[in-house]
């Protein structure tokens, strides 16, 4: 329906415009005449050299086919106004003069077909429509600010505002109405009934006045052909002037005209740059109101940078107020600045950095304490005496960090998108050497000052293997004018920042330093030097009073850590430093790699919000199919010969309880087919090792496809083959030395494909931790068992007889204490009984010999309830 009455206001507003097309084909002259009136139409046109966005082109095509309609081309011809149309047009179209209308005509005429088609809106009640014309009319209305400027607010605006008040109150009075609007309008009402309340404040002594003296649309027709009529005479009379005008003046005033923008902020002001600071003022008072566009700020700011071409002052403070500025606006759609506004930003800061180090007696500080007019401290600047700006660099790189980061945690990293904005993170990581550099030069004596920047720095370098690392440090030192930044071997560069950090009095970069250094010991496979970093540093005991991203940090050294000493072949410390991640049930929420969904947990939007801005970028995870699949490979090498040891008594000690459950769960099932995953081969090879076929196991470890992620994947397949066997030896011996008296050393070596040193080290080994009981004779090379093992000296129905006797004492023992605390409790009662029977018994007998033998026999016998009975009945 709404659509109906808007074609229906175009069609007015079409035909109201070729009347007036005629009447300006009248007053039209000729094609050079036509040109002149261009460049003469700048000074009153400057607001159109204000948006130099695409929307705003778009907008004036818009407009101008609206109001020419069909009938001619206006765009096409506006860089050509006095000649003639196109060779493929009519004839009869050769006779009809084109008409230039001022940038005047088009915005009002534009706005009166807006409020048209508003006020069919409002007839339906359309609100959906009321609100996308009243955003469109306000939008009209600020690009002709700098016409209104001058010529003041027009009535049939300020008559539209004050008739949609009316009608958007009528409206709430309705309560009916309202009941029957659908969902998609009643929030289109509240929210055009919230906005119109606080933009009619702004013109709210026009519209009071309106009030007092009404008009009608006719009026405002009138009001506004007299307006026209008007300009026209002005026009007339400085037409003389304009043809002693050259061409070169009338582009100079067009250029100036260009020069000229609009604010978007309190009373609509126009800014040049004669009057910079104050206009800096001006912007900064408008930012963080509701009402300031945002954009349109960013726009104006960078307008009056470029206005600064000479003044390095004037750059200096225009760019400590862009930069924060760009940081304000974020897009509602995404949650994060767009590439481009980022990339704008980073440009910014770099060309900052640039400046001060051209101008070493500029200074940007936290705060600055002189309240000097702008001009004096220019001049101080211009002689080049110390100059303070207030700002705060490092955190203007930390802020374009963080953005950097929560866009890799929005791109969906299986596309190209985020493998281009990663590589953004070379230029990132040049402007954190800078800014150190800068803080270094400026702040030398304040090492706090520069501990924020280096740890930012350590942070992109920490986890990365070597290569990266050289190439990082390569692409920076490409850069032009770039020096020399350092170290080129990775290992001391990052040890360098580190051993720097330490230095720092802050005790949560303090932390996070160490848990880098850790971290990158671990990634080179230093593990004995990492582990004793931990240990000294008692981290397992103040890791919980830290906050969640040291925390997550921490998770993650861990598991470098266990995957460290795991390629080092040390499968003790790689489970026991697995153990407590792999145990619970959220190891993607302790290593920040994403949710996963539990059965009766609830959480708020908050904490959804909370953790999804703490997830790492994906280029920083970890595998966790591989960190599963070395857990369980070092759980089965552990666990086999621990259940084998104990054969009779498994629970006793439990290694890992997730890698029980699991074998037990698989030994459940009726069926077990081919092994299809990883944690199908592991118990596969788990039950082969069990049984002794070591070779089936070191097979079905070794197919495991996911090994092939890891550095050396030939070294990590030959390591497992060995360890398998040194267990496989183990298990034998706990599973099977009950049938022999002795073995030899050659056998063993040979059934097991070991060396025969191996298998003596292996068994002298398990003698000494009293795991075999049994000594190595030398001269015959063998392996004397003295007895049997524990748990495997008897049978299984050997075991279970000989500690039926044991429960059954245990059982007769229990009942026992049973039956005696009840026998005192017994005991007790039968007291009691046998005292009540006796006070009962010689009541009765003085009763009875005072009342003589009548019915003392029953009283007697029922005791002390006897007495009066027994009376009764003798009775």
């Amino acid at each position: 329906m709404s659509r109906f009455f808007r074609a229906a206001s175009d069609s007015d507003s079409d035909s109201s415009d070729e009347n007036s097309d005629i009447e300006d084909k009248k007053t039209a002259a000729t094609g050079a005449n036509a040109l002149r009136s261009r460049f003469a139409r700048g000074a009153n046109d400057s607001d159109d050299s204000d948006n130099d966005s695409d929307d705003a082109a778009d907008s004036d095509a818009d407009s101008d086919d609206d109001n020419g309609g069909g009938k001619r081309k206006i765009g096409a011809a506006q860089f050509k106004r006095g000649e003639d149309s196109d060779d493929s047009s009519d004839e009869d179209d050769d006779d009809i003069k084109r008409v230039v209308r001022s940038a005047r005509d088009k915005r009002f005429e534009e706005m009166r077909a807006t409020v048209k088609v508003l006020a069919n809106a409002k007839k339906i009640n359309d609100w959906v429509a009321i609100q996308n014309e009243f955003d469109k009319l306000n939008k009209s209305y600020t690009k002709a600010a700098t016409i209104i400027q001058k010529e003041g607010n027009q009535r049939f605006y300020i008559r539209a505002l004050a008739l949609l008040e009316d009608h958007v109150k009528s409206v709430s009075d309705n309560k009916d109405a309202q009941k029957k609007m659908n969902p998609s309008t009643a929030r289109a009402f509240n929210a055009m009934k919230q906005k119109l309340k606080k933009h009619n404040k702004l013109y709210e002594d026009a519209i009071n006045a309106w009030r007092e003296n009404p008009v009608n649309e006719e009026d405002s027709e009138a009001e506004e052909a007299e307006a026209n009529a008007k300009l026209a005479r002005e026009k007339e009379e400085s037409s003389e002037e304009e043809k002693d005008q050259d061409e070169e003046a009338e582009l100079k005033s067009d250029e100036e005209a260009a020069e000229t923008f609009t604010m978007v902020g309190k009373k609509g002001k126009a800014i040049d740059m004669e009057n910079l600071y104050k206009a800096l003022k001006d912007l900064i008072e408008a930012r963080g109101k509701k009402n300031t566009d945002k954009l349109a700020l960013i726009s104006m700011l960078r307008r009056l940078y470029e206005g600064a071409t000479t003044n390095a002052f004037q750059k200096v403070r225009v760019l400590l107020i862009l930069i924060p500025a760009q940081f304000d606006y974020t897009p509602p759609n995404t949650g994060y600045m767009s590439t481009d506004m980022w990339k704008h930003a980073l440009n910014d800061i770099n060309t900052l950095l640039t400046l001060l180090d051209a101008n070493r007696h500029f200074s940007v500080v936290d705060f600055v304490e002189e309240d000097l007019p702008e001009v004096e401290i220019e001049k101080k600047a211009e002689a080049k005496e110390p100059t303070l700006f207030q700002g705060n660099i490092p955190s203007y790189v930390e802020r374009l960090d963080d953005e950097f980061t929560k866009s890799l945690q929005n791109i969906d990293p299986h596309t190209m998108e985020y493998i281009d904005r990663l590589k953004d993170e070379t230029a990132l990581y040049a402007l954190i050497i800078r800014a150190q550099r800068y803080q270094e030069r400026t702040r030398s004596g304040d090492f706090d000052a520069v501990a924020p920047t280096l740890m930012r720095r350590l942070e992109h370098l920490y986890y990365k293997p070597d290569q990266v690392v050289r190439t990082v440090e390569a692409a920076v030192k490409a850069l032009p004018g770039w020096k020399d930044s350092g170290s080129d071997d990775p290992n001391t560069l990052v040890t360098d920042l580190c051993v720097s950090l330490y230095k720092s009095q802050n005790d949560r970069i303090r932390i996070r330093t160490l848990l880098c250094h850790v971290y990158h010991h671990a990634l080179h496979d230093r593990f004995h030097q990492a582990r004793d970093m931990m240990l000294m540093a008692h981290m397992q005991e103040n890791i919980n009073s830290a906050d969640i991203q040291t925390q997550v940090m921490y998770n993650r050294t861990m598991v470098q850590l266990g995957l460290c000493a795991f390629r080092c072949g040390l499968i003790r410390d790689a489970q026991a430093a697995l153990q407590e991640i792999q145990s619970s049930n959220k190891v993607k929420e302790l290593l920040a790699q994403g949710f996963q969904m539990q059965r009766f947990s609830e959480k708020t939007p908050e904490q959804e919000k909370l953790e999804k801005q703490r997830q790492l970028p994906f280029h920083m995870h970890i595998n966790l199919e591989l960190l599963e699949c070395v857990y369980f490979t070092c759980s089965m090498l552990l666990e086999i010969p621990n259940m084998a040891m104990n054969a009779h008594d498994s629970r006793r000690k439990v290694i890992s309880r997730v890698f029980r459950k699991m074998l037990e769960y698989n030994e459940r099932q009726i069926f077990n087919g081919p092994p299809e995953n990883t944690r199908d081969h592991i118990m596969a090879a788990s039950k082969a090792l069990s049984q002794g076929e070591w070779q089936q196991c070191r097979d079905l470890i070794c197919v495991i496809k996911i090994w092939d992620l890891m550095p050396n994947a030939a070294a990590i397949k030959e390591m497992l083959g060995r360890k398998i066997q040194e267990e496989g030896l183990r298990t034998y011996f706990f599973g099977f030395s009950r049938h022999y008296d002795s073995l030899g050393l050659e056998q063993l070596a040979s059934m097991f494909d070991l060396p025969v040193s191996t298998v003596y080290s292996l068994v002298a080994k398990m003698i000494h931790n009293e795991e075999l009981h049994a000594s190595l004779d030398q001269p015959t090379n063998t392996v004397v068992l003295h007895r049997p093992g524990p748990g495997a000296e008897m049978s299984r129905l050997e075991y279970l007889a000989g500690a039926f006797p044991d429960k059954v004492a245990t059982f007769v023992e229990s009942n026992e204490r049973l039956l005696e605390a009840r026998s005192i409790t017994l005991g007790l009662q039968q007291a009691q009984t046998r005292e009540g029977v006796q006070s009962g018994g010689g009541r009765s007998q003085g009763y009875q010999r005072r009342e003589g033998q009548q019915g003392g026999g029953r009283g007697g016998g029922r005791g002390g309830f006897g007495g009066k009975g027994g009376r009764g009945r003798g009775r």
